[in-house]
């Protein structure tokens, strides 16, 4: 279940080799594989990695300046994806051509759109702000998962999980688990999905926090977060010790998220993500720990969709018992699932 007229995260900025570089970098989106690359005036292009002749990939070939030769036969296409030579022949066909995706950069995420061109809205694209920000800090990070991408969005969507999956990293307490989340359907400005907000008082600060910062009193946790259309989350996150006010931020520790799935193909996704702090803290290191507590525990939740995922037989969601844990990722799956069935009921009314 895809939504295609909506942005896709297909890459971090830096993952894009320099223009003067002989570099392709490619990258399958939806099941379909596309090229990116830079040209010399500093843009970013986004192509079919595929060429129109026997379908070989571009990316086994190289550049010519701004321009792509194909490995296998020789055809080269610039950068709009218009074949401009054919070994042998005076002037490529008419339909010598690969399809060209809309693309966007944001705070260094790199977006492609997925559908209809005359579409694309950068209204529409979420605000990762930390990414790209002098008040932030982070390190970017990626993983690939072998499942379906709506098992991962169920399982941002549940936070109770961090009690149990994350117990020695994220969570450290079952009160997590008990704390009931609030669920709010976010539908403006471009933007639609659910905001989730989720309340943890007098609690033991999580391992992850204790690795850069002591604590002699419970705390006050929090995560409040939108989830937006496809699968983005931005989450607002911390902990403040018990006592201290709700404008007291001096022993606060204080972080924003942005996570973001793209469906590689049916049973495979791209994962990106970072967690950032705030660049008062001068201390250089929190950063890596901060990366490196959130790749294990990322980790830990990998193993445990995708042996989910190896456990589901053939309509297993049918099967599946619905609880409480579940409101905001059947409100968000519902939503998504309209929007789905929309596009296609405009694809019928206009074929």
């Amino acid at each position: 279940m895809w939504l295609r007229n909506c942005w896709y995260v297909i890459a971090w900025d830096h993952e894009i080799p320099a223009a003067n570089e002989d570099k392709l970098f490619t990258r399958r989106v939806l099941n379909e594989p596309i090229l990116v690359y830079r040209t010399s005036d500093g843009n970013i292009t986004a192509i079919a990695d595929k060429c129109c002749h026997r379908h070989a990939p571009l990316s086994s070939g190289h550049r010519e300046g701004d321009n792509v030769r194909c490995g296998y036969h020789g055809l080269l296409f610039n950068a709009q994806g218009l074949c401009k030579e054919v070994p042998s022949m005076d002037k490529p066909p008419i339909k010598a051509c690969v399809k060209k995706y809309p693309i966007a950069i944001k705070n260094k995420w790199v977006f492609v759109w997925m559908g209809d061109p005359e579409k694309a809205d950068l209204a529409m694209l979420p605000d990762n702000f930390s990414c790209d920000h002098p008040d932030w800090v982070n390190v970017p990070g990626y993983m690939h998962y072998e499942t379906p991408y709506l098992l991962i969005v169920d399982n941002l969507l549940d936070f109770s999980h961090l009690s149990y999956v994350h117990a020695n990293t994220l969570g450290g307490s079952a009160a997590i688990a008990l704390a009931k989340p609030i669920v709010d359907t976010i539908d403006d400005d471009g933007q639609r999905g659910v905001k989730v907000s989720r309340f943890i008082p007098d609690v033991p600060a999580p391992p992850y926090y204790k690795r850069f910062q002591n604590f002699d009193s419970n705390m006050d946790r929090w995560f409040i977060y939108d989830f937006l259309f496809p699968a983005t989350l931005l989450m607002h996150s911390g902990g403040r010790p018990i006592g201290d006010a709700a404008d007291d931020n001096s022993r606060a520790v204080i972080n924003h998220s942005c996570q973001t799935l793209t469906p590689e193909t049916d049973t495979s996704t791209h994962y990106f993500f970072q967690q950032s702090h705030r660049a008062i803290v001068q201390d250089t290191t929190i950063r890596h720990n901060m990366f490196n507590t959130l790749l294990e525990a990322f980790n830990e939740d990998r193993s445990m969709i995708t042996a989910q995922f190896n456990n589901l037989s053939e309509n297993a969601e049918n099967d599946m018992l619905p609880l409480h844990f579940d409101a905001a990722l059947i409100r968000f799956r519902k939503m998504l699932n309209e929007a789905v069935q929309s596009e296609k009921n405009t694809l019928l009314q206009t074929s």
